[in-house]
C-alpha cells in the first residue's frame, strides 16, 4: 500500500509509515508505541506500576502525567483508559461551545489524526470478536480487514498461517509486529536496549520532558523557552462572520516589525512543544494567530499564522458553504442520517486504499438497515478518517481532487493536468485560500496599484490566487518553489489569469544568497509582502519516525524564510537611508 510524500521531494509514492501530513495506518501507529503490541505489554511488562509509566513514556508521555493518571484511576486500570485520563488533563480547556454543537470533534493530538487513545479505541470499535463473528468468517475476509489496517497482504496471510483461522485479530497484530522486528532480537538486551532508550529519550525531549519526565527543554539556542497553548476554539483574532470588526487583541508590533515589507507565515498549529513559542520569539515575539478553517468552510485546517498585517479594517468577503451538504448538494440523496458529520476532517495528500471503502461496503450490505451501532461506530471512524463522503447506496468514497480544491477555495481544476496522485498531494500540503483572503483584505486599500510579493514555498499559489481573488493587481513575483509539479500548476494559473506581472521563479530557497536577495530587492523597489508556509515534515503529529520540531531536516527551512525576510527588510532599511541622503543632498545650495 503506498500513499504520497508531503513536499520533502518530487516521488509519486512512498512506503506507508508516512512521514508527512498524510495519516500513517492504524497499524504503523500501533507499532509506534511498542513493536510487541499492547496485548502482550499489558500480560509481561506491566505487572506493576513502574511498568506502566515506562510504557507510557514510549508512548510520548510524561513521567508525572502517566504516574498522576495511575494514582487517579488506580495501578489495574487498562491502558486505554489511562491515555483516555491523560488526554483529557492536557485538554481539559477544550470544551465544546454551542456554535460547535453539530460539527464532529476528533480527539486530536496533531493536525487532524486521532490521538493515541483514540486509535487504541477504534482498533476494536465495534469488538474483535463481533467482527469474527459476522466479518471474519473465513482467511479471506480477516486479511482484508488487516490489509485495511495498513498491514501488507503477504504478512497478514503469514501470521494467520502462523497462529490459526481463529486467532483474534490482536493476537494477529502482535504476530506481524513480532516478524518485522525479528532480525533485531538477539541484540535487544545490549544494541536494541540502548537504541530503545535512545528513543524514549528523544520522545522526552520531543515532548518537553527531561530525564527524569519533568525539567522542561530548551530552545534551539540554548536559551529557556515557555510553551504557548492553542485557544479552543481556533477563530483567530476575529472571523469573517464576526459582528464586532474590532479585533478582540491589543496587539503592539516592535518597531523593527513593523511597516513594509509585510510578511506572513504559515503551518500546522499542533506542532511539538515549544515550535510555535520558538517561531513566535524569533519572528520579533508576535503573537501568532491560530485558526481553524473550520469556521469558515465545510472542512478543518487547523493553522498558525504569524503577520505584522493589521487587524483592523479586514474585509467582508464572500464565503464558501459552510457544511458538507451545502458544498456538495448531490451527495444528500445518499447521506444516511447515522452520519451526522456536518464537517470535513483536515484534507490530507493521501486517499483512502481501495479496501477501506470495499469493507465499509460490504459491512453495510450484509447488515440490517439502519446497520447495528457497532457497525456505524466502526464505519464512521473510517469515514471520518479518510473523509469519505456518500455517492451511494453503501457506497462512502474518497473526495475527487476537483473536490478538495472546491473546499480550499482553489478555481476548480487548478491542478488539472497533473496526475491525481500529484494532485493530491499539492493540496494536501497548500494554504487554504479562504482563510489566507481574509487575512490579506487589508492590503487591498493600502496597495491600489499593485503589490510587489516575494513567495517563498509558493506551492501552487495559494497566496497568489488570494491576491488576485481579492483584485489586487501582482506587479512582480519572485516565487521560490522545490516542487517542479507545483510550479508547472502555479504558471498554468499564471497564464489562465493573465497576469500582467514578472514572475521570476527559484527552486530551492537555500539557493538565494543574501547577495542574491540584495539584487533583486533593489531592482524590484523593495518588496509589499514576503508570504509563504515552510515543510511541515517534522511538525505534523502522523509524522511519528522524524517529528523533531524545528530541528528535522525539512521544517528547518523556517530559518530560512527568517534569513531571507531579515536580509530583505535590512536591504530595504538602507535603501531608504540612501533615498533619505540623496534628498537631503539634492536640496542643499550649491
Amino acid at each position: 500500500m503506498t500513499v504520497l510524500i508531503s513536499d520533502t521531494d518530487d516521488s509519486d509514492v512512498f512506503e506507508w509509515n508516512t512521514d508527512n501530513e498524510g495519516e500513517p495506518s492504524l497499524a504503523a501507529a500501533l507499532r509506534s508505541f511498542d513493536a510487541s503490541g499492547p496485548s502482550m505489554l499489558v500480560q509481561r511488562e506491566m505487572a506493576d506500576k513502574d511498568g506502566k509509566i515506562k510504557f507510557l513514556e514510549g508512548m510520548g508521555f510524561c513521567r508525572d502525567d502517566a504516574d498522576k493518571a495511575i494514582t487517579r484511576c488506580g495501578v489495574d486500570a487498562s491502558l486505554d483508559v489511562l491515555v483516555d485520563a491523560i488526554s483529557a488533563s492536557q485538554h481539559e480547556v477544550r470544551i465544546s461551545d454551542t456554535d460547535d454543537s453539530e460539527e464532529f470533534e476528533w480527539d486530536t493530538d496533531d493536525e487532524g489524526e486521532p490521538s493515541s487513545a483514540a486509535v487504541l479505541r477504534n482498533f476494536d470499535a465495534p469488538g474483535p470478536s463481533m467482527l469474527e463473528r459476522r466479518e471474519m468468517a473465513d482467511k479471506d475476509e480477516k486479511i482484508k480487514f488487516l490489509e485495511v489496517m495498513g498491514f501488507r497482504r503477504d504478512d497478514a496471510d503469514a501470521a494467520i498461517t502462523r497462529c490459526g483461522a481463529d486467532a483474534s485479530l490482536d493476537v494477529l497484530v502482535d504476530a506481524i509486529s513480532a516478524s518485522q522486528h525479528e532480525p533485531t532480537n538477539r541484540f535487544s538486551d545490549s544494541f536494541g536496549g540502548r537504541k530503545k532508550a535512545k528513543l524514549m529519550e528523544e520522545k522526552r525531549k520531543l515532548y518537553g520532558c527531561g530525564a527524569q519526565g519533568n525539567r522542561p527543554c530548551h530552545r534551539l539556542d540554548g536559551s529557556q523557552d515557555k510553551s504557548m497553548r492553542l485557544p479552543y476554539p481556533m477563530t483567530g483574532f476575529s472571523l469573517p462572520t464576526d459582528r464586532n470588526r474590532l479585533p478582540p487583541v491589543n496587539r503592539m508590533l516592535p518597531e523593527k516589525a513593523s511597516g513594509r515589507p509585510f510578511f506572513y507565515y504559515e503551518n500546522v498549529a499542533q506542532a511539538p512543544k515549544y515550535t510555535w513559542s520558538t517561531i513566535s520569539e524569533t519572528l520579533y515575539g508576535i503573537k501568532p494567530e491560530f485558526v481553524d478553517s473550520k469556521h469558515i468552510c465545510a472542512t478543518a485546517r487547523k493553522r498558525g499564522y504569524v503577520h505584522n498585517l493589521p487587524l483592523e479594517n479586514r474585509l467582508r468577503l464572500p464565503l464558501p458553504p459552510k457544511t458538507i451538504l451545502e458544498t456538495f448538494t448531490d451527495y444528500e440523496q445518499w447521506w444516511p442520517k447515522w452520519d451526522e458529520r456536518s464537517k470535513l476532517n483536515c484534507l490530507q495528500t493521501c486517499k483512502a486504499p481501495a479496501t477501506v471503502t470495499e469493507w465499509i461496503q460490504l459491512a453495510l450490505a450484509s447488515s440490517s438497515s439502519p446497520p447495528p451501532p457497532s457497525v456505524q461506530k466502526q464505519v464512521i471512524y473510517l469515514c471520518k478518517k479518510w473523509n469519505l463522503v456518500w455517492t451511494g447506496k453503501n457506497k462512502a468514497v474518497p473526495l475527487e481532487p476537483s473536490e478538495m480544491e472546491r473546499l480550499l477555495g482553489f478555481p476548480i481544476h487548478h491542478t488539472r493536468g497533473a496526475s491525481n496522485t500529484e494532485r493530491y498531494k499539492s493540496l494536501g500540503n497548500t494554504f487554504q485560500v479562504d482563510t489566507v483572503t481574509y487575512h490579506l483584505s487589508v492590503l487591498k486599500r493600502m496597495f491600489p496599484n499593485g503589490m510587489t510579493v516575494l513567495s517563498l514555498f509558493t506551492g501552487i499559489g495559494g497566496a497568489e490566487v488570494a491576491l488576485h481573488r481579492l483584485g489586487i493587481r501582482l506587479k512582480a513575483v519572485v516565487s521560490v518553489e522545490k516542487s517542479e509539479v507545483n510550479r508547472r500548476i502555479f504558471k498554468s494559473w499564471w497564464d489562465q489569469t493573465e497576469q500582467q506581472g514578472m514572475l521570476i521563479e527559484f527552486g530551492e530557497v537555500e539557493s538565494l544568497s543574501n547577495e542574491l536577495i540584495e539584487s533583486h530587492t533593489r531592482r524590484l523597489g523593495g518588496f509589499d509582502l514576503v508570504i509563504g508556509g515552510s515543510p511541515c515534515n517534522n511538525l505534523a503529529g502522523s509524522n511519528r519516525h522524524h517529528r523533531d520540531g524545528l530541528q528535522g531536516t525539512e521544517s528547518a527551512l523556517f530559518f530560512q524564510y527568517f534569513r531571507i525576510l531579515r536580509t530583505v527588510k535590512s536591504v530595504m532599511a538602507t535603501m531608504r537611508e540612501e533615498a533619505a541622503a540623496h534628498c537631503c543632498s539634492s536640496q542643499e545650495p550649491r
